[in-house]
């Protein structure tokens, strides 16, 4: 399979893979096992400042959320609580509706005294089951980071050190200078860790698209050039736009023995006919553009798709990134 690099082109660009985020992606897999691990202690029953909810709570939207944007692959999976230990859903192959019944179980409004924060040594009583995973794996950890009894971060060192082909990525619920500290000590050790803060993954597509590509998908030959994006309506680029195709092109350049494939989507309003004429438009401004800055156009093939459902069309963020412009390297 072909895969391409990903690279920042401005702080607006994200250079992804073509999935359908929060519903049934597609990609290749890039690990066979995970196991969400979500942090049980007292301190995330607390409430979380943004989302006005239970740490644990908000916890939970951004795991369904995850859950369901997970590749529609067979996947080992699992779930677990520290602090207490406990199973929920044992490892094993991983099934979307079995998974979200298990995270719902998860309960908030139990009293913060009496349940000790000791991640530590949680998570070294788990390096047993973590051992049994099958390879390559990522532990995805849930946690505000507050930690009594064993250092977490010693512990995590230690998960490294024994386990190999494991990556520990961090959904962060942090609120603490403590908590801020270990989440990013923990995901600072292994460059392909992911630390990304809950309240994202519960308010945003984008978020968990990014997710969900980084843990669980190769790298792919689409590109998603975030910020290439139009109004309702329109085919023409505005500012951002065209800095951001400035760059793209000197990406594109840069492999002259490839063609690459324009693919332009709408959002879901209005009428299929209108939206396949409206898609191919913006694929078109896009190798107008491209071309005008050196791209041959012989190399540039241009479609449109129309209606995408990519992201939720019921949100205003949701549709506007379903107007978009992709590109793949042919």
């Amino acid at each position: 399979m072909k895969s391409f690099r990903l690279l920042a082109l401005t702080a607006a660009v994200l250079l992804s893979f073509a999935v359908a985020a929060v519903a049934a992606p597609v990609c290749s897999k890039k690990v066979n096992s995970f196991d969400f691990v979500v942090d049980y202690s007292g301190s995330m029953m607390m409430k979380n400042d943004k989302m006005k909810q239970d740490k644990i709570e908000v916890a939970k939207i951004a795991l369904k959320r995850v859950n369901a944007a997970i590749p529609a692959l067979d996947f080992k999976g699992g779930l677990h609580t520290i602090a207490p230990n406990g199973t929920v859903i044992e490892q094993g192959p991983w099934n979307r509706a079995a998974m979200d019944s298990g995270i719902n179980t998860l309960r908030s409004g139990f009293a913060t005294f009496g349940r000790m924060t000791n991640m530590g040594d949680g998570l070294q009583t788990y390096e047993p089951f973590l051992s049994s995973m099958e390879r390559s794996a990522a532990l995805i950890l849930v946690t505000d980071g507050d930690n009594r009894g064993m250092d977490l971060v010693e512990v995590a060192r230690q998960v490294y050190a024994t386990q190999r082909n494991m990556v520990i990525h961090v959904i962060s619920l942090a609120d603490t200078p403590q908590g801020e500290a270990t989440v990013k000590a923990i995901a600072g050790m292994n460059p392909a860790s992911v630390l990304v803060r809950a309240e994202d993954l519960a308010t945003s597509d984008a978020e968990v698209e990014r997710f969900v590509l980084a843990v669980f998908c190769q790298e792919e030959t689409v590109i998603v050039l975030r910020g290439v994006n139009f109004a309702f309506d329109s085919y023409a680029l505005d500012s951002k736009a065209m800095g951001i195709l400035d760059e793209a092109a000197g990406l594109i350049k840069s492999k002259p023995n490839t063609k690459i494939v324009l693919t332009g989507w709408t959002d879901s309003r209005g009428t299929d006919a209108y939206n396949a004429k409206l898609s191919k438009n913006r694929a078109e401004a896009v190798k107008g553009y491209l071309a005008k800055q050196g791209v041959p156009a012989s190399r540039m093939t241009a479609i449109g798709k129309g209606k995408s459902f990519k992201y939720s069309n019921d949100s205003e963020e949701g549709r506007y990134m379903n107007r978009r412009t992709e590109i793949s390297f042919d």
